[in-house]
């Protein structure tokens, strides 16, 4: 592989997490190019149709040491020896980048993330801690054990495209929908609906131990340890509603489509105070110390 400059591991890629759901290691194909894939807790999203050689993207990278399974998922569905053509990060908390060194020690593509994320996955900026004084279940409780620290990609690292074009994905745009993290980012496709969404909102109510473990569906808010600017995360919320999309793939939870999803996504934008923004905690109270 071409040396692109070395990469630095982190617990935010080495920390394994003990914790999973009843859907993990499923794939659920979306229309004829999105493949949302269950990692644990989380998904990745394939966007490719199979047999077009390298023409496909993998958005998100999975859990802490979810590298292989990752691999050896695009490798059934897309076939060995050949890696995307690019990744691109809705953002880079731990369980979105999880496997990202190596994925990258296997494929050497380019790592596309808004300007806001770079310094995450560059060593330059830790996340804030997560807020294990929120309102919520029990995974709220434990986030206190979720790493935060920057990974180091190096060279590999690229900011998306200031004109909204998402490379390696035509016809698709990103949107900067900040709130869960500064730099988050979702995308969307206006000639079918689509939309991935990351953790602007989620379709399993993620503080939940026991929700979470069932992927009980519910079109939530941004999962609330994890989230310091609530003000932004409900514009965020807005914005993607006004949308109207026809199908959502999220980071957390299964996709959802049709009437459900803009009745449900409706509901979240119109009573995101009420349904999304925890009683207490410390970035709902103004504080972050």
């Amino acid at each position: 592989m071409e040396d692109h400059g070395n990469m630095e591991r982190s617990s935010s890629t080495e920390r394994l997490q003990p914790i999973t759901s009843v859907n993990s290691g499923d794939g659920i194909p979306m229309g004829g190019d999105l493949y949302s894939f269950t990692i644990q807790i989380v998904n990745v999203i394939f966007y490719g149709k199979p047999g077009h050689g390298n023409e496909w993207v993998l958005i998100d990278a999975g859990m802490p040491k979810s590298g292989d399974k990752i691999i050896e998922e695009a490798e059934r569905r897309f076939g060995e020896n050949n890696p995307p053509q690019s990744i691109i990060l809705t953002h880079a908390h731990f369980d979105h980048i999880g496997g990202l060194i190596d994925v990258l020690e296997k494929w050497d593509v380019p790592v596309y993330a808004h300007l806001l994320e770079i310094p995450y996955i560059t060593g330059k900026r830790d996340y804030p801690d997560p807020d294990m004084t929120v309102e919520g279940g029990m995974i709220a409780k434990m986030s206190k054990l979720f790493p935060t620290e920057a990974i180091d990609i190096g060279e590999r690292a690229h900011e998306l495209p200031a004109d909204g074009t998402v490379p390696g994905m035509p016809g698709w745009r990103w949107l900067h929908t900040p709130g869960h993290s500064e730099g988050h980012v979702s995308l969307f496709r206006e000639s079918d609906g689509a939309l991935i969404a990351g953790d602007a909102f989620v379709t399993v109510k993620q503080d939940a131990m026991y929700k979470v473990m069932t992927q009980e569906l519910e079109v939530s808010g941004p999962p609330v340890y994890l989230t310091p600017d609530w003000e932004s995360a409900e514009q965020s919320v807005k914005a993607l509603a006004m949308l109207q999309p026809k199908v959502a793939l999220t980071g957390h939870g299964i996709p959802v489509s049709g009437e459900y999803l803009q009745e449900h996504l409706g509901r979240l934008a119109a009573n995101f105070r009420e349904l999304a923004i925890p009683d207490h905690g410390k970035y709902v109270d103004g504080s972050d110390s």
